[in-house]
């Protein structure tokens, strides 16, 4: 039960019931999100438990359920589209009023969690037999990614900055580079994180300290970043960001800022000298969820390798420390079945 990112608590509830048209899901694999420790963002719905990128077993089907069974792998969405909106039907899924409403009873960070019917219709993805439960847990994370990558308009052989090289900024590097990017660099202020962006797709490494347009023109043979990638919400990487693209480029925002921040934008700037594109991304669809398990499946992108600490429930405050320090650990997968250091049936 998350109170704030230091007040995480063990709290029994009841196993939850299902109704017709739901399914009870255990869970074997929970990862920790970056927003999952952005406490401005979470601490005016607390306590609550948390948790959506998830991997498990079904225990229990309701009735009128026949797609799946009892036994069956699956990941799950905790946001689901209505697919019949105007926005849907415009193929922008994740504006639909509907995908903001849905949730999981409780959070993935549970034992035990509940899918509403309309989760069951359209935001279950049966795993294949040789996908680990940690590694579909990353399902979730790289539906995003993949969807943000589509609407920059990658290209084979474009050059890309990402700036900000956590989680979802090495998702980025890796996606990138499997997709053809000419040139891949990232920033950041951690050393830690800028040896990770190597390992994971980057060929270039920028420390947010320097000089980052001069960096990405010197690497990049003399031209700023066809694609620019803002993977976090501070300022200082905002205004790089628009620094760093170049003209004709597009800076995709992958990450909010905190409420009372605000971004000054030189809007004649974009207008009579650069044509620069903004955008933004946000969450993922059904289709993008079923493509990024397939390309976790074909190990295009690696994910696994991300893992850096697999912890019990009962560790799970450890794990939010972890995530919100942001210093020695990459992808922090909490296990609510492991029992002792080891895993069990529960």
């Amino acid at each position: 039960m998350y109170y704030n990112n230091n007040d995480i608590r063990i709290e029994e509830q009841p196993k939850p019931s299902i109704g017709p048209g739901e399914v009870l899901m255990r869970i074997e694999a929970s990862g920790i999100c970056g927003s999952d420790v952005m406490e401005w963002y979470r601490i005016k719905k607390a306590p609550l438990v948390l948790g959506h990128e998830v991997a498990g077993e079904i225990v229990e089907v309701g009735q009128g359920v026949t797609r799946y069974k009892v036994g069956d792998r699956i990941a799950a969405s905790h946001h689901v589209p209505c697919n019949t909106c105007h926005y849907c039907l415009s193929g922008r899924h994740t504006v639909c009023d509907t995908l903001r409403a849905t949730n999981f009873d409780p959070g993935g960070f549970a034992e035990y969690v509940r899918l509403p019917a309309i989760n069951v219709d359209r935001g279950v993805y049966p795993l294949p037999d040789d996908m680990p439960y940690d590694g579909a847990t990353f399902i979730e994370p790289l539906a995003c990614v993949l969807r943000a990558q589509r609407i920059t308009r990658l290209q084979p052989g474009q050059s890309v900055l990402v700036v900000g090289s956590g989680m979802t900024g090495l998702l980025h590097a890796n996606l990138a580079k499997a997709s053809g990017a000419g040139c891949v660099m990232a920033t950041d202020i951690s050393g830690y994180r800028l040896e990770a962006a190597l390992q994971f797709g980057a060929d270039l490494s920028i420390d947010a300290s320097e000089d980052v347009p001069k960096m990405v023109r010197k690497f990049n043979d003399g031209k700023l970043a066809d694609i620019v990638i803002v993977c976090t919400g501070a300022v200082s990487a905002v205004s790089q960001a628009l620094q760093s693209v170049d003209r004709g480029g597009t800076v995709l925002f992958f990450a909010p800022t905190s409420p009372e921040l605000k971004i000054p934008v030189d809007v004649n700037e974009l207008f009579f000298r650069n044509g620069v594109t903004l955008t933004s991304s946000y969450a993922g669809s059904p289709a993008d969820h079923m493509t990024a398990l397939q390309i976790i499946r074909s190990h295009s992108v690696k994910v696994r390798e991300m893992i850096t600490h697999r912890l019990s429930l009962e560790e799970t405050g450890l794990g939010f420390k972890l995530v919100a320090d942001a210093k020695k650990s990459m992808k922090v997968i909490i296990e609510p079945q492991r029992i002792g250091g080891k895993r069990g049936k529960g």
